[in-house]
């Protein structure tokens, strides 16, 4: 039986399918194999080297990956993980949060360049920023009449409103209010996305 494996580029906080934050974790999970491995890595450096706002950071990535693909480190053997290495690795030399690698066992519609996003695309945005609750992951009343709101993620506005309004009437009759936005990456008004995506039947 084929499994599908996906593993997207991600330069951004917020992207349709993969907002701020982990991937859902109930997909199911697949082995990857060394070839598969390769071939992603290859079109994840050269999607860098293409386009990455600062050139010679893409090829100090470059160089790093390649020492670590030579001295064999990525012999993980699932495809998240094998993902998930990646992402540490790129951060590691860019320190850009906003680069990840995601692994998605579903397939995922690739649009190409700026054109409009498809029904599919826009539907499962939808699903993600319900799943994500619009960001807000914690908000509460705490002693001294504080209010605590962690938030992790900005959205789509339309898409947001009805879970911002509920948490700002929740904490409007407090006398001080903490947004935690150490989990925050960013996101909408600006969805200014740059993604790869690498589809492999194997």
């Amino acid at each position: 039986m084929k499994s599908l494996t996906i593993f997207l580029l991600i330069l951004s906080s917020f992207i349709y399918i993969s907002a701020q934050g982990p991937a859902p974790q109930n997909q199911p999970d697949a082995a990857v194999d060394s070839a598969t491995k390769t071939q992603v890595i290859d079109t994840i450096l050269k999607s860098l080297n293409d386009e990455y706002v600062f050139p010679e950071t893409a090829k100090k990535m470059e160089a790093d990956i390649r020492a670590r693909q030579k001295n064999n480190e990525y012999d993980q053997p699932t495809a998240r993980a094998f993902a998930d290495k990646l992402t540490a690795d790129l951060q590691s030399v860019s320190h850009d949060k906003h680069l990840r690698v995601r692994y998605s066992h579903r397939a995922i519609p690739v649009r190409q360049n700026q054109e409009e996003p498809t029904d599919a695309e826009k539907a499962e945005e939808t699903r993600y920023v319900k799943f994500m609750n619009s960001g807000f992951e914690q908000v509460e009343r705490m002693r001294g009449n504080i209010g605590y709101i962690r938030f992790n993620g900005f959205v789509d506005p339309e898409k947001g409103a009805e879970t911002v309004q509920s948490a700002m009437n929740f904490v409007a009759n407090t006398d001080a209010l903490i947004f935690d936005l150490r989990g925050n990456g960013g996101g909408d008004p600006a969805i200014n996305d740059f993604r790869v995506i690498v589809n492999y039947d194997f």
